[in-house]
């Protein structure tokens, strides 16, 4: 039996045929090999490859033989991960460097030319420790969780420090500990996720698994398989039993994101098992026990959507023993500026820039403006103002933004043309992305698709 290959390398030399003669090695043994010739190419590769190990060349451009170059990229790679298993190779090797390289935070030192069995032992206890070292951490992270009675430590970040979000926070630090089932309700973009992840680190399943579902991205012919899961040959395609989501979160959390989008028939199903605590995959006649603490999020108005028949009333009941809803961006104030600071931080270390501030023209226009698409929409603004930033501060004109329009307003009370207008300009926003210009009208993109064929 072919033995099941192991480990993801990321290979930075300047010389192609040392990149050739490592790939050819190395390709067969490994789960994922990438190669460059520029170093400059590490932040993007990491981030597409997540390497156990990375063998890093010590002489690039600069210079023939003094490494310098190496120790700078070394100190760039584990700036960004802490855990990185870097492995330097030099064909100018000497003890001092390879000290050096060993103190500067390498975990091995190859000479070039090397001995492909020495080479291959390296490269394999390197992809031994860099497991070891993601697993020590996720015990730590969960010990930490384990220890403190709301698990601050392993929370995602939020950020808010408006009345409205301190009002969030609180009632997410309030409800968390407990099993109740949250609805979480806001526009898209306002980070409803972010919330749900929040109750499942502050509570006592936070060590536990957090399986999330997208039901407005999935199918209506795959809610069922998706939740519930699937015997072999239950349809045609089914090869091979695969545990739902439902199952997999079994002892931990549930997430279902955008609820409202779950057919009816499926909701008599969901709130069954819901009841019973059991589920029965489609193709079996067993029941599969389940034990799941349901957190749920929509940005539709759920109520209506109850009183018009499209979901049930009984499932609400059970869904939302408490809910939690978000504010959109526009009625945070201040917070727009924090998240603004935040997010240029954040995308200053991505991309390698010295972005540090926002100058005052760039505040105004961020705090005038309306965010229809709400933290997400931010997130990504900041994104393209750090890319496009020619300087260390983030000016207005680095923001391209839809500025707020001040013509005479001419009102209409027809709602058909009021939806349309809205569509329309969705759309123009947009540049005809269907599922953007849903995000900014807060429907979920088959209802946009409906509206559209209307």
């Amino acid at each position: 039996m072919e033995e099941k290959k192991k480990g993801k390398v990321l290979v930075i030399d300047d010389n192609e045929d040392i990149l050739f003669a490592l790939n050819l090695l190395l390709k067969p043994l490994l789960e994922d090999i990438r190669v460059t010739k520029s170093p400059e190419q590490i932040d993007r590769l990491y981030d597409l490859v997540h390497p156990d190990v990375v063998l890093l060349d010590m002489n690039f451009r600069r210079d023939a033989i003094s490494g310098e170059e190496g120790f700078e990229w070394l100190e760039h790679i584990l700036h960004r991960d802490a855990l990185a298993v870097v492995i330097l190779m030099t064909a100018y090797a000497d003890a001092d460097k390879a000290v050096r390289a060993l103190k500067s935070g390498a975990t091995d030192f190859i000479t070039k030319p090397w001995d492909n069995s020495k080479l291959l032992a390296t490269l394999f206890a390197g992809i031994e420790l860099s497991h070891e070292r993601h697993k020590s951490r996720l015990l730590e992270q969960r010990m930490e969780v384990a220890a403190s009675p709301f698990g601050a430590a392993a929370a995602p970040t939020i950020i808010g420090e408006s009345p409205v979000m301190q009002r969030v926070l609180q009632t997410v630090a309030q409800v968390a500990p407990t099993d109740a089932n949250v609805l979480i309700l806001g526009e898209n973009g306002t980070g409803k996720d972010v919330i749900a992840r929040q109750l499942c680190a502050l509570s006592g399943r936070a060590a536990k698994p957090f399986v999330s579902i997208d039901l407005g991205s999935v199918p209506e012919q795959l809610f069922e398989s998706e939740l519930f899961g699937y015997e072999k040959g239950a349809f045609t395609g089914a090869q091979k039993a695969k545990a739902g989501r439902m199952e997999t979160a079994s002892g931990g959390t549930l997430f279902l994101d955008e609820i409202g989008n779950l057919p009816l028939t499926l909701q008599a199903k969901l709130l069954a098992a819901l009841e019973r605590r059991e589920i029965s995959r489609l193709g079996s006649t067993l029941t599969t026990s389940i034990d799941v603490r349901l957190l749920c999020a929509t940005n539709a108005d759920i109520r209506t959507e109850v009183a018009e028949g499209r979901f049930r009333q009984d499932l609400l009941y059970r869904i939302n023993t408490i809910e939690i809803t978000i504010p959109p961006l526009r009625e945070r104030g201040e917070d727009i500026i924090l998240l603004s600071e935040h997010f240029m931080k954040t995308y200053a270390r991505k991309y390698n820039k010295v972005v540090t501030s926002l100058s005052r023209d760039a505040r105004q226009r961020l705090l005038r403006h309306t965010w229809p698409g709400n933290v997400r929409e931010l997130m990504h603004a900041l994104e393209r103002a750090v890319l496009l930033c020619k300087g260390a501060t983030l000016c207005a004109s680095d923001f391209m933004l839809e500025e707020p329009t001040h013509r005479a307003p001419t009102p209409t009370l027809n709602l058909e043309q009021l939806e349309q207008d809205a569509i329309e300009r969705a759309m123009q926003i947009a540049g005809g992305n269907v599922t953007r210009a849903a995000e900014l009208l807060g429907i979920t993109r088959f209802a946009l698709y409906r509206k559209l064929n209307k």
